[in-house]
């Protein structure tokens, strides 16, 4: 063993530095997040969804309050939450400045949720035109598809761009699987509105995937033209989800 100098000095500090705890995956990711944010961060990243997230709150208490049944209700309840959570947690996330943990733990949020607002959207859709085998059988699918769909982002939140953009798509899409139901149980302004709201959901999710179009990145980059789909695409699925419910009396 080496000799042992410790006493030769014993008012001298120590130089060795101080051994760093090393980084965890959250930490990581958190940094990773951060970095990417503050290269370019146009200003009005996450107001358009910080604007949109009072109004989604008040939409869901008018849905809620006017909804004529119990079970209209809960699905009314089911989309409303999922929406504000939507908005509330995008704009906290993109609107605030975070240590690296906390942009970690936001940012497995606000990409979890989107799962949810898929979910969330389907819910009163599935619950007040559907019946029977086939409304089990698909509430089922679609929850389950969003379960899994979090759990792959929080524990895999630097999955590849393509991946989580073509994972977004294909669950959003589900609706093909009752589409003659669909139209067969509800008016053509209906399903034309779920239609074109999944477009423009479906468009955002390429436009994220892509980074393109990215009209003024000082200012309104591809993520405010990402944002501004997501709430075109709310806009029509509330009203599609409006006239649901309240003809389900």
């Amino acid at each position: 063993m080496p000799p042992d100098h410790s006493d030769d000095a014993p008012n001298q500090p120590s130089t060795e530095p101080t051994p760093r705890r090393p980084e965890s995956p959250l930490d990581k990711a958190g940094s990773a997040a951060s970095d990417l944010l503050n290269v370019v961060k146009p200003r009005l990243r996450g107001w358009l969804h910080l604007g949109t997230a009072p109004l989604a709150l008040a939409a869901g208490i008018v849905l809620v309050a006017l909804a004529p049944t119990g079970l209209s209700r809960l699905a009314s309840a089911v989309y409303a939450l999922s929406s504000v959570l939507l908005f509330s947690t995008s704009a906290i996330y993109h609107v605030g400045r975070w240590s690296a943990k906390g942009m970690a733990i936001l940012r497995r949020m606000d990409h979890s949720n989107i799962y949810l607002i898929i979910a969330g959207t389907y819910t009163p859709f599935v619950l007040l035109v559907l019946d029977g085998t086939l409304r089990t059988a698909m509430i089922s699918l679609i929850w389950g598809a969003a379960i899994a769909g979090v759990l792959f982002k929080v524990f895999w939140l630097n999955s590849p761009r393509w991946l989580s953009t073509a994972l977004y798509i294909a669950v959003g899409w589900v609706a093909v699987l009752f589409v003659p139901q669909l139209v067969g149980g509800t008016h053509p302004a209906t399903w034309i509105l779920i239609l074109v709201g999944g477009i423009l959901y479906s468009a955002g999710a390429v436009v994220y995937g892509l980074k393109r179009p990215d009209p003024a990145p000082r200012w309104f980059g591809f993520h405010e033209v990402f944002h501004s789909l997501t709430i075109a695409a709310y806009v029509c699925h509330y009203i599609a989800v409006s006239f649901v419910v309240y003809g389900s009396g």
